[in-house]
């Protein structure tokens, strides 16, 4: 069965971005060892999940960056418009994007629908309301925590949804020169 990957960047203090979706403390002066993660992570997976919020941002954010050859980041950006997505949305009635399907039906049973198809693992970016619901329905099989080296105090949290402890086990941990610490994650299993 497919995994379903957490990969998102956090404040110390649990935040996605502050209560208005401001990212501004995000560190992005990444180093090559944290690339070559952020890759072997990207290349593990040929499938990405999102929430309609995030998805009006993060599509087209790529595909400009997938058009644009002279852009550093134009590999990231070709592998992120060729993948897959899944859109979870109440409000739209097709999709906008290209390589993009619409999700309509209820988060636990689509998220098991795409763990039992065939095919490499499946990554989610989130937005916060999204992720948290993924978490709260125990859906997340491996979380990668991108640590930001600022606490922010208040904001978007990435558990706000759960109601009972989700018990962890630590499976990686790496410090990177920037400053962030990536934390690997699975649910506990009794």
């Amino acid at each position: 069965m497919r995994k379903l990957k957490l990969q998102v960047q956090i404040s110390v203090d649990g935040f996605m971005a502050g209560p208005n979706g401001e990212m501004d403390f995000l560190v992005w002066d990444w180093d090559e060892q944290l690339e070559n993660y952020v890759t072997d992570l990207t290349n593990s997976i040929d499938t990405i999940i999102l929430g309609r919020k995030l998805a009006e941002g993060f599509i087209p954010h790529w595909a400009a960056v997938a058009a644009n050859p002279d852009d550093p980041q134009f590999s990231a950006g070709q592998k992120f418009t060729d993948t897959h997505k899944v859109v979870f949305t109440k409000t739209l009635e097709q999709s906008p994007w290209a390589n993009t399907v619409l999700a309509k039906s209820g988060l636990h049973e689509e998220v098991t629908k795409l763990k039992q198809q065939d095919g490499k693992d499946i990554i989610v970016y989130g937005g916060a309301e999204f992720v948290s619901g993924l978490i709260k329905q125990g859906l997340i099989d491996e979380y990668h925590l991108f640590i930001n080296p600022t606490a922010i105090g208040t904001g978007l949290s990435l558990f706000n949804k759960i109601t009972q402890y989700q018990p962890l086990t630590l499976k990686k941990s790496m410090a990177f020169e920037c400053g962030i610490v990536v934390n690997c994650y699975n649910p506990k299993v009794d």
